[in-house]
């Protein structure tokens, strides 16, 4: 089986500026991983990459084996949030439905079968019972399960998604991290931008720990060993060893 990732030698730069270097990467299908690492670490502009959003310097990316170009049906990506226009006035099915368009062809509309998926997917994540709101209207967990919903319409094998967790209530969380490890069961590859330390043990089962590079890239047990992370941040991260990590 051909890799879902497969990094090498990744450089981007900002106005000439390092943002992220030598980025080397395997990671095989059905798996969830998690992007750490501190503020200005480079994930944001890793995941971006790796869809071709912003400019590569040099180095190679091969998604299950080919081009991203090959591959585009195969993805899906969800934003953070703050890059949503969230006063555009689109119902919530409407905007799951959106998610059906890359596999209906050119200039085709979306028939009562794609509407029927739509809505099981909003189902998926608990939230048929808004599909007639504004989206506007939710809240931020609502709006995350929203377009969580919209990714899984595409029938994806792939999923990066970029900080869902922030700003979103506990039991949104939840069951997002549950969706995701669903996906995984079902052999499909999850890519997650992630910023709380204290659930990444529970939460993934690789990590990529990067400060510009590469610091370890393992499972959790391997990447947050106190001494690891501590080449990544400034801090000693005390708390590790509270929740239990190196246990």
């Amino acid at each position: 089986m051909v890799p879902a990732l497969k990094i090498k030698n990744i450089h981007v730069s900002y106005f000439g500026r390092t943002a992220i270097e030598a980025i080397d990467l395997t990671l095989e299908q059905g798996k969830v991983l998690g992007i750490i690492g501190p503020n200005g670490a480079g994930k944001s502009t890793l995941l971006k990459a790796l869809l071709n959003l912003v400019s590569v310097d040099k180095g190679s990316i091969e998604i299950f084996g080919g081009t991203l170009k090959e591959n585009r049906k195969r993805i899906a990506y969800v934003p953070q949030r703050n890059q949503y226009d969230w006063d555009f006035p689109i119902h919530v099915l409407d905007a799951v439905l959106i998610g059906t368009y890359p596999n209906l062809g050119i200039f085709k509309r979306p028939k009562k079968k794609d509407k029927e998926w739509a809505y099981e997917c909003l189902k998926k994540v608990g939230m048929e019972e808004f599909s007639n709101r504004q989206i506007g209207e939710l809240s931020g967990g609502q709006q995350q399960r929203v377009f969580l919903a919209r990714a899984l319409a595409q029938k994806a094998d792939i999923f990066f998604l970029d900080e869902p967790f922030v700003g979103i209530d506990v039991s949104s969380e939840e069951m997002i991290v549950k969706l995701l490890k669903d996906l995984r069961d079902q052999g499909k590859t999850v890519v997650v931008v992630h910023h709380d330390l204290s659930k990444a043990n529970e939460y993934f089962d690789e990590l990529l720990l990067l400060n510009k590079h590469v610091i370890q890239f393992g499972n959790p047990q391997q990447v947050l060993r106190p001494e690891v992370m501590r080449q990544a941040y400034e801090s000693e991260l005390s708390f590790l060893f509270e929740v239990g990590v190196n246990g």
